[in-house]
């Protein structure tokens, strides 16, 4: 059998080339890390249920019209995307106050926003991923002003999907980040939403008992990670 040719490897995923000209296949790892990569770890499994729940939102996605780098899943760890140049930024909405933003601004853990808070980070651990400004993003073109129009609309257009989504299956969305990149499909530009959507990239707290089924639970050493990451994809009907 020939060797996957490795384009790319990061913190939890790793690319090969595809079988056709623009894609790739992308592999999920069970390597968790946080913090800039200062905590790292090793989730038996974890790899699966994020490729898995990923695929699912995904596809879902691309029913309501946002365009993503998705083409098929391949099996337990990969998926066959659409290679894209991605933009250095991180999109991060939220609809909950926690994190980083309660820390830097001192903001009560939990404060329900009146409406969701669109926030832009420069893709660079070095720097510790800082928030930028919409001025930054265009003054050092690292994307469009078109395309943070696009992209800024595709991101409340999937925070309101998913909310729903995740509210039918009582879990709160509290926030999650997005990443997009620049592809050629059929000879033609398109901005696709990249990477993933997990409980690796969202912080979903159960609506009753606000029990964390996310990767906070990593972060913060509260155990029993896998099992909330099964916890969702079985919310999800997707459960192995």
């Amino acid at each position: 059998m020939k060797e996957k040719e490795k384009i790319y490897e990061g913190k939890a995923k790793i690319l090969y080339k595809g079988p056709e000209k623009n894609t790739a296949i992308q592999y999920f790892k069970d390597d968790a890390t946080a913090f800039n990569n200062l905590k790292k770890s090793t989730i038996e499994g974890k790899g699966i249920f994020n490729n898995k729940i990923s695929e699912h939102i995904f596809k879902k996605l691309n029913q309501i019209g946002i365009k993503t780098h998705l083409i098929k899943k391949l099996g337990e760890r990969e998926q066959l995307i659409y290679m894209a140049e991605i933009i250095p930024l991180e999109f991060i909405v939220r609809n909950i106050a926690t994190g980083s933003l309660t820390k830097k601004l001192g903001i009560a853990d939990g404060t329900v926003l009146s409406k969701p808070l669109l926030e832009y980070s420069y893709k660079n651990d070095e720097l510790g991923d800082p928030l930028v400004a919409r001025e930054h993003i265009t003054e050092f073109n690292w994307a469009l002003s078109t395309e943070l129009d696009l992209i800024n609309n595709h991101c409340l257009k999937i925070n309101s999907f998913m909310q729903e989504m995740f509210k039918n299956v009582g879990i709160k969305l509290v926030d999650f980040k997005l990443e997009f990149g620049r592809a050629s499909i059929n000879g033609k530009k398109e901005i696709l939403l990249a990477d993933e959507i997990s409980p690796d990239t969202c912080r979903l707290w159960d609506m009753v008992s606000e029990k964390k089924l996310d990767k906070d639970r990593f972060r913060k050493d509260l155990g029993n990670v896998i099992e909330a990451y099964q916890e969702v994809a079985a919310r999800l009907g997707i459960g192995r």
